[in-house]
């Protein structure tokens, strides 16, 4: 399961969770013949979350956790009265936070007999292994280039559809 930055009432894309699912269709159709599935959470309702996938192309399975607890239990979404008493729990830290919504993955194991099990969470930067854009850059000799303002991934990563004429300044749905 990805966790996908995407809250109720999101109106501008996480281009970091955007950037890894890009790369999610071209690994499903071998996953899917190892017994494997991959699908994307989200907190919006899927009413919301279906546009911007069209949008984007993408054909892997996108489910809403809407009306549940699914990703406060996972820690990666948190309630205005944890981040007003700076108690939110990320990454096995707890500590302050603005943000409403964080990526992360997690990865469940159904048994023979029915049981489900969480084997595995990434959080952070964790997900990075999943963006094979970057396994490319990495050989290059400007590597990732990341020399903006921030050093990092949003200096330079875009919406595929929007690489071109990128307004600046827009805020993030997970704000």
């Amino acid at each position: 399961v990805y966790h996908f930055m995407f809250g109720p009432g999101c109106v501008s894309h996480c281009e970091g969770c955007s950037f890894l699912a890009d790369h999610i269709d071209g690994a499903n159709q071998h996953l899917r013949h190892h017994d494997v599935s991959l699908v994307v959470v989200s907190r919006a309702p899927l009413a919301e979350l279906l546009p911007y996938k069209q949008r984007m192309g993408w054909k892997f399975d996108w489910v809403s956790s809407y009306a549940s607890d699914f990703n406060f239990d996972m820690q990666v979404s948190f309630t205005d009265k944890q981040i007003a008493a700076g108690d939110t729990t990320y990454n096995f830290e707890t500590r302050p936070r603005t943000s409403k919504e964080l990526p992360g993955t997690s990865v469940f194991y159904r048994d023979e007999a029915g049981d489900i099990f969480l084997t595995f969470m990434s959080r952070a930067r964790g997900g990075e292994a999943q963006i094979g854009a970057y396994n490319y850059l990495d050989m290059t000799p400007k590597g990732r280039n990341e020399n903006g303002p921030y050093h990092g991934l949003m200096d330079w990563v875009r919406l595929h559809d929007e690489y071109q004429g990128k307004q600046a300044g827009q805020a993030s749905c997970c704000d």
